[in-house]
């Protein structure tokens, strides 16, 4: 079982009996000896083989290791396609999402821009003598002084993100 489990363990971790026995610091026929069961390991080789494999030494004495087939690596192989495809729909999903609403934030700019250039700050006629009248045009010069301000800074970065979450090919 621990020659099993020796060579089983080795392959997995894509080592040849010549990198496990450098990192041991025993000759390769050593390493080859204890895989076909000749031989066995002592006490301390045994706690520097499972170090050199990453392996508690219970695995190496007791549980059976089972060497992955190519089956298994093919059902791998395709399980991780699925998952990067779905990556990949889900990043294209957000992309279009994002674009979308830099396209809908352009849109509501503008428009209120038009509404504001075309309405031609018509609070500017209020009687101001009236508290309340005071107070609302005010706030509306204040919305629009703020607005005319602060909306083309808005509007150029929303294009330049429209720029760069355009689909490129």
């Amino acid at each position: 079982m621990l020659n099993e489990n020796i060579r089983a363990i080795r392959r997995a971790k894509g080592l040849s009996q010549e990198e496990l026995a450098i990192k041991l610091n025993v000759v390769r026929q050593t390493v080859s000896k204890w895989e076909q069961g000749r031989s066995v390991p002592d006490s301390d080789m045994l706690i520097a083989l499972s170090e050199a494999l990453e392996t508690p030494v219970s695995t190496l004495l007791g549980e059976t290791v089972v060497e992955a087939t190519a089956d298994d690596w093919r059902a791998i192989a395709e399980k991780l396609e699925i998952i990067n495809l779905q990556l990949a729909q889900r990043k294209e999903t957000r992309r279009r999402i994002a674009r979308g609403l830099l396209i809908a934030l352009c849109i509501v700019i503008a428009v209120i821009f038009l509404a504001l250039y075309f309405s031609g700050s018509t609070y500017l006629a209020w009687d101001y003598s009236d508290p309340e009248t005071a107070v609302v045009g005010v706030a509306f010069h204040a919305l629009e002084w703020l607005f005319a301000r602060v909306a083309p800074i808005i509007f150029i970065i929303a294009v330049i993100g429209i720029v760069l979450t355009r689909k490129k090919p």
